[in-house]
């Protein structure tokens, strides 16, 4: 018998990540301070399911970025990155 994950890639994440920084995220480029490992956002384990969205790293398990939004505020924690690169929209 086959598990599946209890996550989706990072791709799921692209509407609330769009929804804070005005454009696509999924092609952003970081590196997971836990493990080193480099990556693209769409690259990642995305858990929607928690109180917001966490993505982590496929690698370590390491959580990357979260993101939980209210009516009024929104919240973002990358503490898990050492950088996140975007690209500029052209």
């Amino acid at each position: 018998m086959t598990s599946t994950p209890d996550f989706l890639d990072g791709n799921a994440a692209a509407g609330d990540l769009e929804s804070l920084f005005g454009i696509d995220m999924t092609m952003a480029f970081g590196r997971c301070s836990g493990c080193g490992a480099q990556m693209m956002l769409a690259e990642t384990h995305a858990y929607l399911d928690a109180p917001g969205t966490v993505l982590r790293c496929p690698g370590c398990d390491n959580v990357l970025l979260s993101l939980v939004h209210s009516p009024t505020h929104m919240w973002l924690n990358t503490g898990g990155l050492d950088y996140l690169k975007v690209p500029v929209p052209q």
